[in-house]
């Protein structure tokens, strides 16, 4: 297939991936709850998180792309539905339920998950598996903001 195609449709999934999660938070950041919750003193101010995200979105649908037209199509898909449900799950958990020792296990997943997609491919993705490290540098801050929220409330 050719890259813009591909590189489309994981733009679509991986912003479509946003929006579910947003629509499953059900305005949690903007909850008493959550405003009452001790959180961690290098958490970003709240445009930071869309931004983040923003720019992770796009360099992960690059770095998938390239890993969709160097492996095993199924291998990569089944690994990519399994980041995109941890993904989107984690807005449900933490935010609309309130879970979050759930949602710490469920982003520390994720981040084992990102990491692996880093690690596994280095010999076919070379370089281009660097596309992925936003992500999983974002998955870092995000995991030790729910853990001190889990910690410390």
């Amino acid at each position: 297939m050719k890259f813009t195609v591909v590189l489309i449709v994981f733009l679509a999934l991986n912003f479509g991936a946003l929006a579910l999660g947003t629509i499953l938070m059900a305005n949690g950041p903007e909850t008493l709850w959550y405003s009452s919750l001790n959180k961690a003193p290098w958490t970003p101010a709240g445009w930071v998180f869309g931004a983040a995200w923003t720019c992770v979105m796009v360099f992960f649908s690059v770095f998938m792309t390239f890993l969709i037209q160097n492996e095993n199509l199924n291998k990569v898909l089944k690994l990519y539905i399994i980041q995109f449900i941890l993904n989107v799950s984690w807005n449900y958990i933490f935010f609309n339920q309130q879970l979050t020792t759930l949602g710490l296990m469920s982003i520390i997943t994720l981040t084992i998950l990102v990491l692996y997609f880093l690690v596994a491919f280095k010999e076919s993705l070379k370089q281009n598996r660097f596309f992925i490290l936003p992500y999983f540098i974002w998955l870092i801050v995000a995991t030790s903001l729910n853990a001190y929220i889990v910690l410390y409330n």
